[in-house]
Protein backbone atom coordinates (compact mmCIF):
# COMPACT_ATOMS: atom_id res chain seq x y z
CA UNK A 1 0.00 0.00 0.00
CA UNK A 2 1.63 3.34 -1.01
CA UNK A 3 1.64 6.34 1.39
CA UNK A 4 -0.55 8.11 -0.96
CA UNK A 5 -3.36 5.51 -0.20
CA UNK A 6 -2.89 5.63 3.34
CA UNK A 7 -3.25 9.44 3.17
CA UNK A 8 -6.49 9.24 1.40
CA UNK A 9 -7.50 6.49 4.08
CA UNK A 10 -6.65 9.02 6.86
CA UNK A 11 -8.52 11.75 5.16
CA UNK A 12 -11.41 9.96 4.93
CA UNK A 13 -11.62 8.68 8.34
CA UNK A 14 -11.46 12.70 9.46
CA UNK A 15 -13.83 13.75 6.76
CA UNK A 16 -16.28 11.05 8.63
CA UNK A 17 -15.37 11.99 11.86
CA UNK A 18 -15.62 15.62 11.07
CA UNK A 19 -18.95 15.25 9.58
CA UNK A 20 -20.29 13.23 12.08
CA UNK A 21 -19.50 15.76 14.84
CA UNK A 22 -21.11 18.63 12.71
CA UNK A 23 -24.44 16.69 12.54
CA UNK A 24 -24.58 16.14 16.26
CA UNK A 25 -23.29 19.82 16.95
CA UNK A 26 -26.16 20.65 14.74
CA UNK A 27 -28.95 18.16 16.09
CA UNK A 28 -28.05 19.23 20.12
CA UNK A 29 -28.53 22.73 17.95
CA UNK A 30 -31.76 21.71 17.12
CA UNK A 31 -32.87 19.21 20.34
CA UNK A 32 -34.54 22.16 22.44
CA UNK A 33 -36.97 22.98 19.57
CA UNK A 34 -37.77 19.26 19.49
CA UNK A 35 -38.59 19.52 22.41
CA UNK A 36 -41.60 21.83 21.65
CA UNK A 37 -42.43 20.23 18.40
CA UNK A 38 -43.33 17.25 20.93
CA UNK A 39 -45.27 18.61 22.75
CA UNK A 40 -47.52 20.68 20.44
CA UNK A 41 -47.31 16.55 18.30
CA UNK A 42 -48.79 15.49 21.81
CA UNK A 43 -51.12 18.00 23.00
CA UNK A 44 -54.16 18.86 20.62
CA UNK A 45 -55.73 21.71 22.32
CA UNK A 46 -52.31 23.60 22.80
CA UNK A 47 -51.62 23.24 19.14
CA UNK A 48 -54.93 24.52 18.35
CA UNK A 49 -54.15 27.25 20.36
CA UNK A 50 -50.84 28.37 19.73
CA UNK A 51 -51.73 28.19 15.52
CA UNK A 52 -54.64 31.09 17.17
CA UNK A 53 -52.33 32.86 18.79
CA UNK A 54 -49.68 32.76 15.67
CA UNK A 55 -52.48 34.26 13.85
CA UNK A 56 -54.33 36.69 15.83
CA UNK A 57 -50.91 38.35 17.17
CA UNK A 58 -49.29 38.05 13.27
CA UNK A 59 -52.03 40.41 12.60
CA UNK A 60 -51.90 42.63 15.11
CA UNK A 61 -48.39 43.96 14.47
CA UNK A 62 -50.23 45.68 11.53
CA UNK A 63 -52.37 47.75 13.33
CA UNK A 64 -49.38 48.35 15.65
CA UNK A 65 -47.07 49.78 12.52
CA UNK A 66 -50.21 51.26 11.08
CA UNK A 67 -50.98 53.58 14.22
CA UNK A 68 -47.56 54.28 15.49
CA UNK A 69 -46.92 55.56 11.06
CA UNK A 70 -50.49 57.30 11.23
CA UNK A 71 -49.53 59.43 14.40
CA UNK A 72 -45.63 59.86 12.72
CA UNK A 73 -47.77 61.35 9.94
CA UNK A 74 -50.00 63.31 12.02
CA UNK A 75 -47.08 64.96 13.47
CA UNK A 76 -48.48 63.97 16.49
CA UNK A 77 -46.21 65.50 20.16
CA UNK A 78 -44.05 62.86 22.09
CA UNK A 79 -47.20 63.26 24.80
CA UNK A 80 -49.86 61.45 22.22
CA UNK A 81 -47.24 59.08 21.03
CA UNK A 82 -46.54 57.90 24.81
CA UNK A 83 -50.37 57.84 25.66
CA UNK A 84 -50.94 55.96 22.93
CA UNK A 85 -48.08 53.64 24.30
CA UNK A 86 -49.54 53.75 27.73
CA UNK A 87 -52.93 53.11 26.59
CA UNK A 88 -51.78 49.83 24.58
CA UNK A 89 -51.13 48.47 28.70
CA UNK A 90 -53.60 50.49 30.68
CA UNK A 91 -56.62 48.70 29.20
CA UNK A 92 -55.50 45.41 30.80
CA UNK A 93 -54.70 47.29 34.48
CA UNK A 94 -58.22 48.80 34.30
CA UNK A 95 -60.25 45.32 33.53
CA UNK A 96 -58.24 43.13 35.43
CA UNK A 97 -60.05 42.89 39.00
CA UNK A 98 -62.44 41.89 37.24
CA UNK A 99 -61.53 39.30 34.63
CA UNK A 100 -60.04 37.23 37.18
CA UNK A 101 -63.55 36.68 38.85
CA UNK A 102 -64.85 36.32 35.27
CA UNK A 103 -62.56 33.62 34.26
CA UNK A 104 -63.09 31.49 37.13
CA UNK A 105 -67.12 31.10 36.64
CA UNK A 106 -67.26 30.98 33.32
CA UNK A 107 -66.06 28.77 29.94
CA UNK A 108 -63.17 29.71 28.69
CA UNK A 109 -63.84 28.92 24.95
CA UNK A 110 -66.96 31.31 25.11
CA UNK A 111 -65.50 34.26 26.62
CA UNK A 112 -62.29 33.73 24.40
CA UNK A 113 -65.24 33.66 21.50
CA UNK A 114 -66.46 36.73 22.73
CA UNK A 115 -63.18 38.74 23.26
CA UNK A 116 -61.96 37.88 19.42
CA UNK A 117 -65.24 39.18 18.34
CA UNK A 118 -64.46 42.58 20.22
CA UNK A 119 -61.17 42.83 18.62
CA UNK A 120 -62.47 41.89 14.94
CA UNK A 121 -65.14 45.41 15.49
CA UNK A 122 -62.30 47.34 17.21
CA UNK A 123 -59.95 46.50 14.92
CA UNK A 124 -61.89 47.18 11.86
CA UNK A 125 -63.14 50.31 13.14
CA UNK A 126 -59.64 52.27 13.21
CA UNK A 127 -59.96 52.99 9.32
CA UNK A 128 -61.94 55.75 10.55
CA UNK A 129 -59.30 57.30 11.99
CA UNK A 130 -57.46 60.37 9.56
CA UNK A 131 -56.55 63.15 11.31
CA UNK A 132 -55.93 64.60 14.34
CA UNK A 133 -59.09 65.62 15.35
CA UNK A 134 -59.85 61.76 15.68
CA UNK A 135 -57.68 60.90 18.68
CA UNK A 136 -60.09 59.88 20.72
CA UNK A 137 -61.93 57.87 18.68
CA UNK A 138 -58.42 56.55 18.33
CA UNK A 139 -57.87 56.08 22.27
CA UNK A 140 -60.79 54.52 22.48
CA UNK A 141 -60.72 51.69 19.93
CA UNK A 142 -57.20 51.10 21.30
CA UNK A 143 -58.46 50.91 24.84
CA UNK A 144 -61.38 48.50 24.20
CA UNK A 145 -58.93 46.47 21.39
CA UNK A 146 -56.13 46.30 23.82
CA UNK A 147 -58.55 45.09 27.18
CA UNK A 148 -59.80 42.69 25.12
CA UNK A 149 -56.95 41.09 24.03
CA UNK A 150 -55.41 41.36 27.69
CA UNK A 151 -58.31 39.52 28.75
CA UNK A 152 -58.26 36.60 25.99
CA UNK A 153 -54.40 36.28 27.21
CA UNK A 154 -55.37 36.02 30.88
CA UNK A 155 -58.09 33.75 30.10
CA UNK A 156 -55.76 31.69 28.14
CA UNK A 157 -53.00 31.78 30.88
CA UNK A 158 -55.04 30.56 33.34
CA UNK A 159 -56.45 27.51 30.96
CA UNK A 160 -53.01 26.37 30.47
CA UNK A 161 -52.17 24.98 34.22
CA UNK A 162 -55.23 23.07 33.89
CA UNK A 163 -54.90 21.06 31.15
CA UNK A 164 -50.72 20.99 31.61
CA UNK A 165 -48.57 20.56 34.04
CA UNK A 166 -45.09 20.81 35.38
CA UNK A 167 -41.99 20.49 32.66
CA UNK A 168 -45.09 20.93 29.96
CA UNK A 169 -46.40 23.74 31.50
CA UNK A 170 -43.09 25.57 31.74
CA UNK A 171 -42.60 24.74 27.96
CA UNK A 172 -46.51 25.78 27.10
CA UNK A 173 -45.49 29.38 28.68
CA UNK A 174 -41.89 29.40 26.61
CA UNK A 175 -43.57 28.50 23.69
CA UNK A 176 -46.92 31.07 23.93
CA UNK A 177 -42.81 33.48 24.38
CA UNK A 178 -42.01 31.75 21.01
CA UNK A 179 -44.83 32.28 18.76
CA UNK A 180 -45.77 35.66 20.68
CA UNK A 181 -42.16 36.46 19.38
CA UNK A 182 -41.93 34.83 15.76
CA UNK A 183 -45.04 36.65 14.46
CA UNK A 184 -43.95 39.91 16.24
CA UNK A 185 -40.49 39.19 13.72
CA UNK A 186 -42.35 38.01 11.01
CA UNK A 187 -45.76 40.66 11.76
CA UNK A 188 -43.56 43.52 12.30
CA UNK A 189 -41.09 42.83 9.10
CA UNK A 190 -43.62 42.68 6.66
CA UNK A 191 -46.15 45.11 8.20
CA UNK A 192 -43.39 48.07 7.72
CA UNK A 193 -43.58 47.26 4.39
CA UNK A 194 -47.07 46.73 3.93
CA UNK A 195 -47.89 49.90 5.53
CA UNK A 196 -45.27 51.32 3.39
CA UNK A 197 -46.61 49.54 0.35
CA UNK A 198 -50.07 49.50 0.78
CA UNK A 199 -51.31 52.13 3.34
CA UNK A 200 -52.42 52.44 6.88
CA UNK A 201 -55.91 51.50 6.41
CA UNK A 202 -55.50 48.41 4.52
CA UNK A 203 -52.76 47.26 7.28
CA UNK A 204 -55.73 47.55 9.80
CA UNK A 205 -58.15 46.05 7.71
CA UNK A 206 -55.52 43.02 7.38
CA UNK A 207 -55.41 42.51 10.95
CA UNK A 208 -59.30 42.65 11.24
CA UNK A 209 -59.05 39.26 8.76
CA UNK A 210 -56.56 37.89 10.77
CA UNK A 211 -58.86 37.96 13.79
CA UNK A 212 -62.18 36.59 11.92
CA UNK A 213 -59.70 33.36 10.41
CA UNK A 214 -58.93 32.78 14.68
CA UNK A 215 -62.28 33.23 15.82
CA UNK A 216 -63.62 30.18 13.37
CA UNK A 217 -60.56 28.21 14.54
CA UNK A 218 -61.02 28.54 18.17
CA UNK A 219 -64.60 28.21 17.65
CA UNK A 220 -63.81 24.67 16.01
CA UNK A 221 -61.69 23.31 18.62
CA UNK A 222 -63.29 21.02 21.40
CA UNK A 223 -61.72 20.38 24.29
CA UNK A 224 -63.03 19.56 28.25
CA UNK A 225 -63.58 23.12 29.48
CA UNK A 226 -63.78 22.78 33.53
CA UNK A 227 -65.44 25.92 35.58
CA UNK A 228 -64.62 25.73 39.45
CA UNK A 229 -68.07 25.23 41.46
CA UNK A 230 -67.46 28.47 42.86
CA UNK A 231 -70.93 29.84 45.33
CA UNK A 232 -69.14 33.44 46.19
CA UNK A 233 -70.18 36.83 44.08
CA UNK A 234 -67.59 38.70 42.78
CA UNK A 235 -67.30 41.21 44.80
CA UNK A 236 -66.91 38.32 47.61
CA UNK A 237 -64.29 36.75 45.54
CA UNK A 238 -62.07 39.74 45.25
CA UNK A 239 -62.37 39.93 48.84
CA UNK A 240 -61.00 36.29 49.37
CA UNK A 241 -58.25 36.64 46.73
CA UNK A 242 -56.71 39.40 48.99
CA UNK A 243 -57.09 37.75 51.42
CA UNK A 244 -55.17 34.35 50.12
CA UNK A 245 -52.59 37.13 48.88
CA UNK A 246 -51.89 37.85 52.37
CA UNK A 247 -51.68 34.87 53.68
CA UNK A 248 -48.96 33.75 50.70
CA UNK A 249 -47.01 36.68 50.58
CA UNK A 250 -44.55 34.45 48.05
CA UNK A 251 -47.39 34.90 45.42
CA UNK A 252 -46.65 38.73 46.24
CA UNK A 253 -43.39 39.02 45.51
CA UNK A 254 -43.39 36.81 42.68
CA UNK A 255 -46.24 38.83 40.64
CA UNK A 256 -43.80 41.96 41.24
CA UNK A 257 -40.89 40.00 39.88
CA UNK A 258 -42.98 39.26 36.54
CA UNK A 259 -43.91 42.73 36.92
CA UNK A 260 -40.34 44.19 35.83
CA UNK A 261 -40.64 42.94 32.68
CA UNK A 262 -42.82 45.51 31.75
CA UNK A 263 -39.87 47.18 31.75
CA UNK A 264 -39.49 46.46 27.88
CA UNK A 265 -42.28 48.39 27.02
CA UNK A 266 -40.31 50.03 24.41
CA UNK A 267 -42.84 50.93 21.76
CA UNK A 268 -43.00 54.76 22.59
CA UNK A 269 -38.97 54.72 22.71
CA UNK A 270 -38.88 53.04 19.36
CA UNK A 271 -41.30 55.84 17.51
CA UNK A 272 -39.30 58.88 19.21
CA UNK A 273 -36.26 56.93 18.02
CA UNK A 274 -37.32 56.40 14.86
CA UNK A 275 -38.47 59.73 14.52
CA UNK A 276 -35.70 61.95 15.67
CA UNK A 277 -32.83 59.88 14.94
CA UNK A 278 -33.69 57.74 11.87
CA UNK A 279 -36.33 59.83 9.66
CA UNK A 280 -33.73 61.15 7.23
CA UNK A 281 -32.36 57.85 6.78
CA UNK A 282 -35.67 55.28 5.84
CA UNK A 283 -39.28 55.65 6.32
CA UNK A 284 -40.95 55.87 9.45
CA UNK A 285 -42.75 52.54 8.82
CA UNK A 286 -39.69 50.66 7.55
CA UNK A 287 -38.08 51.69 10.13
CA UNK A 288 -40.30 50.65 12.72
CA UNK A 289 -40.82 46.91 10.98
CA UNK A 290 -37.07 46.64 11.53
CA UNK A 291 -36.27 47.39 14.82
CA UNK A 292 -38.70 45.72 16.39
CA UNK A 293 -38.57 42.81 13.86
CA UNK A 294 -34.95 42.91 14.77
CA UNK A 295 -35.79 42.30 18.69
CA UNK A 296 -38.12 39.89 17.83
CA UNK A 297 -34.94 37.89 16.60
CA UNK A 298 -33.48 37.98 19.80
CA UNK A 299 -36.82 36.86 21.34
CA UNK A 300 -37.37 33.69 19.57
CA UNK A 301 -33.58 32.20 20.18
CA UNK A 302 -33.40 33.09 23.21
CA UNK A 303 -35.71 30.54 24.59
CA UNK A 304 -34.47 28.17 22.67
CA UNK A 305 -30.56 28.72 24.00
CA UNK A 306 -31.54 29.12 27.53
CA UNK A 307 -34.82 27.10 28.31
CA UNK A 308 -32.58 24.25 29.71
CA UNK A 309 -29.82 26.08 31.09
CA UNK A 310 -32.54 28.65 33.42
CA UNK A 311 -33.47 27.33 36.87
CA UNK A 312 -34.90 29.63 40.21
CA UNK A 313 -30.92 30.88 40.99
CA UNK A 314 -29.95 31.57 37.57
CA UNK A 315 -32.62 33.87 36.46
CA UNK A 316 -30.90 36.85 38.65
CA UNK A 317 -28.11 36.47 35.80
CA UNK A 318 -31.15 36.70 33.70
CA UNK A 319 -31.95 40.00 34.80
CA UNK A 320 -28.09 41.71 35.08
CA UNK A 321 -27.80 40.20 31.07
CA UNK A 322 -31.32 42.32 30.84
CA UNK A 323 -29.85 45.72 31.97
CA UNK A 324 -26.84 45.24 29.95
CA UNK A 325 -28.14 44.80 26.72
CA UNK A 326 -30.43 47.80 27.17
CA UNK A 327 -27.87 49.81 28.47
CA UNK A 328 -25.63 48.53 25.09
CA UNK A 329 -29.09 49.57 23.30
CA UNK A 330 -28.74 53.34 25.13
CA UNK A 331 -24.96 53.88 23.82
CA UNK A 332 -25.62 52.54 19.96
CA UNK A 333 -28.59 54.39 19.64
CA UNK A 334 -27.58 56.65 17.24
CA UNK A 335 -26.40 54.48 14.79
CA UNK A 336 -29.44 52.75 12.75
CA UNK A 337 -27.54 49.36 11.95
CA UNK A 338 -25.92 48.95 15.37
CA UNK A 339 -28.90 50.02 16.50
CA UNK A 340 -30.49 46.80 14.88
CA UNK A 341 -27.82 44.66 16.64
CA UNK A 342 -28.49 46.00 20.02
CA UNK A 343 -32.18 45.30 19.57
CA UNK A 344 -31.33 41.73 19.30
CA UNK A 345 -29.16 41.59 22.28
CA UNK A 346 -31.96 43.21 24.10
CA UNK A 347 -34.68 40.77 23.30
CA UNK A 348 -32.17 37.37 23.56
CA UNK A 349 -33.37 37.30 27.46
CA UNK A 350 -36.83 39.12 27.37
CA UNK A 351 -38.65 35.57 26.20
CA UNK A 352 -36.89 33.61 29.23
CA UNK A 353 -37.65 36.64 32.35
CA UNK A 354 -41.24 36.73 31.22
CA UNK A 355 -41.68 32.51 30.66
CA UNK A 356 -39.85 31.23 33.57
CA UNK A 357 -41.20 34.25 35.96
CA UNK A 358 -44.76 33.56 34.87
CA UNK A 359 -44.33 29.81 35.64
CA UNK A 360 -42.81 29.79 38.85
CA UNK A 361 -46.16 32.23 39.86
CA UNK A 362 -48.49 29.68 38.32
CA UNK A 363 -46.50 26.76 40.06
CA UNK A 364 -46.27 28.44 43.54
CA UNK A 365 -50.71 29.44 43.49
CA UNK A 366 -53.34 27.03 44.45
CA UNK A 367 -55.53 25.86 41.69
CA UNK A 368 -58.47 27.56 42.83
CA UNK A 369 -57.44 31.18 42.14
CA UNK A 370 -55.54 30.48 38.85
CA UNK A 371 -57.87 33.01 37.31
CA UNK A 372 -57.80 35.76 40.17
CA UNK A 373 -54.09 35.73 40.44
CA UNK A 374 -53.12 35.62 36.28
CA UNK A 375 -55.62 38.27 36.44
CA UNK A 376 -53.94 40.14 39.12
CA UNK A 377 -50.64 39.48 37.81
CA UNK A 378 -51.24 40.86 34.34
CA UNK A 379 -52.50 43.74 36.12
CA UNK A 380 -48.56 44.80 37.63
CA UNK A 381 -47.58 43.47 34.50
CA UNK A 382 -49.37 45.85 32.31
CA UNK A 383 -49.23 48.92 34.76
CA UNK A 384 -44.95 48.46 35.11
CA UNK A 385 -45.42 48.74 30.92
CA UNK A 386 -48.25 51.52 30.87
CA UNK A 387 -45.91 53.50 33.94
CA UNK A 388 -42.86 52.97 31.83
CA UNK A 389 -44.46 53.85 28.27
CA UNK A 390 -46.20 57.18 29.89
CA UNK A 391 -41.94 58.19 31.72
CA UNK A 392 -40.58 57.56 28.17
CA UNK A 393 -43.24 60.71 26.43
CA UNK A 394 -42.56 62.51 29.75
CA UNK A 395 -38.93 62.45 30.40
CA UNK A 396 -38.61 63.17 26.21
CA UNK A 397 -40.86 66.33 27.10
CA UNK A 398 -38.93 67.46 29.44
CA UNK A 399 -35.51 67.38 27.01
CA UNK A 400 -34.23 64.13 28.56
CA UNK A 401 -32.26 62.71 25.77
CA UNK A 402 -33.13 59.16 24.44
CA UNK A 403 -30.35 57.55 25.52
CA UNK A 404 -30.63 58.49 29.40
CA UNK A 405 -34.25 57.47 29.24
CA UNK A 406 -32.92 54.04 27.77
CA UNK A 407 -30.18 53.61 30.26
CA UNK A 408 -32.85 53.98 33.38
CA UNK A 409 -34.80 51.64 32.09
CA UNK A 410 -31.85 49.66 31.91
CA UNK A 411 -30.95 50.39 35.47
CA UNK A 412 -34.62 48.17 36.39
CA UNK A 413 -33.97 45.47 35.48
CA UNK A 414 -30.02 45.74 37.47
CA UNK A 415 -32.97 46.27 40.73
CA UNK A 416 -34.92 43.99 39.64
CA UNK A 417 -31.85 41.35 39.83
CA UNK A 418 -31.34 42.86 43.86
CA UNK A 419 -35.36 41.98 44.73
CA UNK A 420 -35.18 38.53 43.03
CA UNK A 421 -32.25 37.62 44.94
CA UNK A 422 -33.86 39.00 48.01
CA UNK A 423 -37.02 36.88 47.22
CA UNK A 424 -35.32 33.44 47.04
CA UNK A 425 -33.47 34.14 50.09
CA UNK A 426 -36.94 35.31 52.10
CA UNK A 427 -39.15 33.00 50.91
CA UNK A 428 -39.24 29.28 49.44
CA UNK A 429 -39.84 28.77 46.20
CA UNK A 430 -41.13 26.13 44.73
CA UNK A 431 -38.84 24.71 41.69
CA UNK A 432 -40.50 24.22 38.09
Amino acid sequence: MTISTQKLITLEKNRKKFKFLFYARFYATLSPMKLYMDLLREEVVLRRLSIIQLISYFGAWFSNVAIYTLLIHLDASAEVVAFVAMLHFLAGVVQAPFSGPIIDRFKAKELMLFLIAVEIVSTAALVFISQLSDLHLLYILIFIKMAAASFYFTTEMSLLPKILHGDKLQKANELHSIIWSLSYTLGMAISGFVVYWLGIKTAFLLDAVMFIIAFFLLYDLHFKDEVLQIEENILKMMVDTFLYLRENPKAIHLMIIHSFVGLTAFDALVALMVDRCYASLIAASLALGLLHSARAIGLVIGPVILGKWINNKRLVYVFIAQGLAVWLWAYWMHNFYLSILASITVGFFTTTLWSYSYTLLQKNIDKKYYGRIVAYNDMLFLGSAAFTSYMIGYLATIEYSLENITFLMGLGFIIGAVYYNYVLKKEKIDDI
